[in-house]
């Protein structure tokens, strides 16, 4: 992330929007069981949220940096950050019994890439569990915020598909204010 998209994503005003705007309204009726897998957790306000839904959550996170900051926030909770990467997850087939991803798959690229990490996350989640995500829409403010950076926004009008092609079933996909929002039963 460029210098000052990372400063936003650690701001109170974004965790303000996570906690009062984007994770209500994605996790309206979501039950993502007690073993859930966050993948890019940035730094965090997501997990804080999430670890309070589960008995375990596990984030992933690719920047060594922004790892090693949230492992070292979350010590002595219900909360195990791993740096890695989503693309080759080191867990066993259907070790969890849902998954998260909020407002990180645009910084994946290119869409080979995206469906690697859908794959990934179909692997590891067992029969019946829920994958939850949300993310915006292209757009030109969102681009130019996203300068030096890589932007690579998920098309909703594909997801359903992509969805199904990597193992997911009743794909739902709902537009709002700050992009889209989507459930999928594996």
């Amino acid at each position: 992330m460029n210098a000052y998209h990372l400063e936003f994503c650690a701001s109170d005003e974004w965790r303000q929007i996570v906690e009062e705007t984007i994770l209500p309204v994605a996790l309206r009726h979501v039950d993502l069981g007690p073993r859930v897998l966050e993948i890019g957790p940035g730094p965090g306000f997501t997990t804080d949220v999430l670890r309070t839904k589960t008995e375990r959550l596990t984030a992933v996170e690719i920047d060594p940096d922004l790892a090693a900051s949230l492992a070292a926030r979350t010590v002595g909770t219900n909360v195990d950050v791993v740096q890695g990467d989503a693309r080759r997850l080191e867990f066993p087939d259907h070790h969890f019994s849902g998954a998260a991803s909020f407002h990180m798959l645009h910084h994946v690229e290119p869409d080979v890439a995206q469906d690697e990490v859908f794959a990934e996350i179909a692997r590891v989640v067992e029969p019946g569990g829920t994958f939850v995500a949300a993310d915006g829409m292209e757009n030109e403010s969102t681009r130019a915020f996203h300068v030096d950076d890589i932007y690579n926004p998920v098309d909703p009008g594909d997801l359903e598909h992509r969805l199904r092609g990597v193992g997911f079933s009743e794909v739902e996909i709902r537009i709002h204010d700050l992009g889209w929002l989507c459930t999928a039963r594996r």
